[in-house]
């Protein structure tokens, strides 16, 4: 973690909750050898519980004496907190019993499946660390309502797919929360998992395969498992829905409203489609319509699975602006049945398995207000008809890791006798010394607990290879070895150099393909000079890889460029806040 993260100063009580932005798992075509979507349409339930689990902080509060309409309203939370909604029964003082009742709603599975280990953030100088919560949209088709729903009756009973994929990201400060959406059909290692129930070893995939097949490697813990191995991001928790628990909730929580461009009805000639049906202009949708809506592929833009997560953000922002601004859920009545319906639909890890669990959950996400919420889609690049995450998307994860908002709205901690950026008192020097030799101190203790204890110096095999090619220069003659030369001299003898060709890669970059690596790559770019955050996972690669990139075209010392920490444009930000968002409707699509 950066020193500016660990400067972050702690932020105040924040009056409400910001959208907890829900699924934007995006879907893509093909869902790996079985019908691509519920009806066969291809339309893979976007239901991820996006719609759902709206939770509402406090929305109980009558019971507590808080002031019964009033606070439930600003105390709504957002999507991530699907399961919170339940929690909500709990403190209106349902009573014990209904409590236990509810607790016993809740189904949990392992947090990860998986071997690899990734290292908690380092805490700020409050001592506080960000919350990094998976969202997770099963199309199980294991009930005859999940049947009904999905469609695709051959499918019935079968392994189920992670369709959508979302990892919510609370900043340690509590001040913005970001939110990143993998595509279904996105290729990934799979690392080895265990199935809980029966101990059967799913072996780490042979080369790369779909993300959403992830959830049938022994759950969902298999699905953390994969995210972690992608990005290096710790995650704490998960929550899981499926398509009934999508259609439940939005009818419990009464109409979202959703925007298109022009009428729209998601249905070809061959019958493809989520049967999707909107007049022009904004309306409410809720229950199986939500659904559809969420799933929708066929109608949306280019009809593909990004366009279906921008619609499933579009959504997600709309629920929570929705539950901040309307007093429906003051109701105690309407307050027992979204608990009722939230409980029943989800699946979470062991940490989030009671509603006393799920409560100070939503108590954490609510303080973020929704102008600092951002949700986005993980960048990628067709390949065939997948796609692959893209160096956009490292920058995207590294950004997450760092704790630094997608929104660019971080505050520069305040210098020795400054005043602050938020008005408070300057801090004295000595307390801000104190501070940053309190989180440097906790860096160097904490170490590098993400990876493997590193290799030996001279028993880490690396290549080194050629990335100075540009769009207008040949790549610079010799620097492989070059630079091969150098990491000899610095004790890494297993290096050698690709000289067979060149890349083109405008920064210099270390690669390393898996998780036991991570320490040795970390290494070699320590030993040139080169910082952590150009140090990269790649499946690329088959071990420690020194790309020596257009900004080291010569000379033997490598100085780094001022490292950008804003949000990529093809990450396609989408602001908590705008509610002025439509969704662009396919001509093809149509009615009159």
């Amino acid at each position: 973690m950066t020193q500016r993260a660990a400067r972050k100063t702690l932020r105040d009580d924040r009056r409400d909750p910001g959208p907890d932005d829900g699924p934007s798992g995006v879907p893509a075509e093909g869902d790996g050898g079985r019908a691509a979507g519920g009806d066969g349409s291809g339309e893979t339930p976007a239901s991820d519980g996006d719609d759902g689990g709206i939770p509402a902080s406090g929305a109980d509060a009558p019971a507590s004496g808080e002031g019964g309409g009033r606070r439930p309203r600003r105390r709504m939370l957002r999507w991530a907190a699907a399961a919170l909604a339940l929690l909500l029964l709990g403190s209106a003082g349902a009573g014990y019993v209904y409590y236990r009742h509810l607790n016993g709603n809740i189904k949990q599975n392992p947090l990860n499946l998986g071997d690899g280990k990734v290292a908690e953030p380092t805490p700020n100088a409050a001592g506080q660390t960000p919350l990094n919560i998976l969202l997770i949209g099963s199309d199980a088709r294991d009930s005859k309502e999940n049947q009904e729903l999905g469609g695709a009756r051959e499918t019935f009973g079968s392994t189920p797919l992670a369709d959508v994929q979302m990892l919510l990201h609370l900043s340690a400060d509590r001040t913005n929360m970001s939110v990143i959406s993998m595509p279904r059909d996105t290729l990934v290692r799979i690392p080895k998992c265990t199935d809980p129930e029966d101990g059967t070893v799913y072996e780490a995939s042979n080369g790369r395969t779909m993300t959403n097949q992830s959830l049938g490697h022994g759950g969902p813990g298999c699905t953390v498992a994969t995210w972690q191995e992608l990005t290096g991001i710790h995650i704490d928790h998960f929550v899981m829905v499926d398509f009934a628990g999508v259609v439940s909730m939005a009818d419990a929580v009464g109409g979202v409203p959703v925007c298109v461009d022009a009428n729209i009805l998601s249905r070809d000639s061959r019958g493809h489609g989520s049967g999707l049906k909107l007049p022009e202009g904004t309306h409410p949708v809720k229950g199986e319509q939500a659904l559809q809506w969420l799933r929708t592929r066929y109608g949306f833009e280019d009809g593909s699975d990004l366009a279906r997560a921008k619609a499933q953000h579009m959504y997600m922002n709309s629920l929570a602006r929705e539950l901040r601004e309307n007093a429906t859920l003051s109701s105690p009545n309407k307050l027992r049945r979204l608990a009722e319906e939230a409980t029943r639909a989800l699946t979470v890890d062991p940490g989030l398995d009671t509603v006393k669990k799920l409560y100070d959950l939503s108590n954490e996400l609510r303080k973020v207000e929704p102008e600092r919420i951002t949700m986005t889609t993980m960048p990628n690049r067709y390949v065939g008809a997948r796609v692959e995450p893209t160096e956009d998307a490292e920058q995207l994860f590294r950004l997450v890791r760092e704790d630094i908002a997608l929104d660019g709205k971080d505050e520069e901690p305040a210098q020795d006798g400054e005043p602050a950026q938020d008005g408070e008192p300057a801090q004295d020097g000595e307390r801000a010394r104190a501070e940053r030799a309190a989180a440097e101190a906790a860096e160097e203790e904490k170490g590098d607990a993400s990876a493997e204890p590193a290799t030996p110096d001279a028993e880490i095999a690396v290549q080194v290879v050629n990335g100075t090619r540009t769009d207008t220069l040949a790549a610079a003659s010799g620097r492989a070895s070059t630079v091969a030369g150098l990491l000899h001299e610095k004790g890494f003898t297993g290096t050698s150099a690709d000289t067979a060709g060149s890349l083109n890669e405008q920064l210099t970059l270390v690669r390393y393909p898996s998780t036991d690596l991570e320490s040795n790559a970390l290494r070699v770019a320590e030993s040139l000079g080169i910082p952590e955050s150009s140090v990269r996972r790649s499946t690329g690669v088959s071990g420690v890889t020194v790309v020596v990139g257009a900004d080291w075209r010569e000379g033997t010392e490598y100085e780094a460029p001022a490292q950008d920490d804003t949000t990529p444009e093809s990450a396609e930000a989408l602001n908590g806040a705008d509610d002025s968002a439509c969704m662009k409707v396919d001509p093809n699509y149509t009615w009159s």
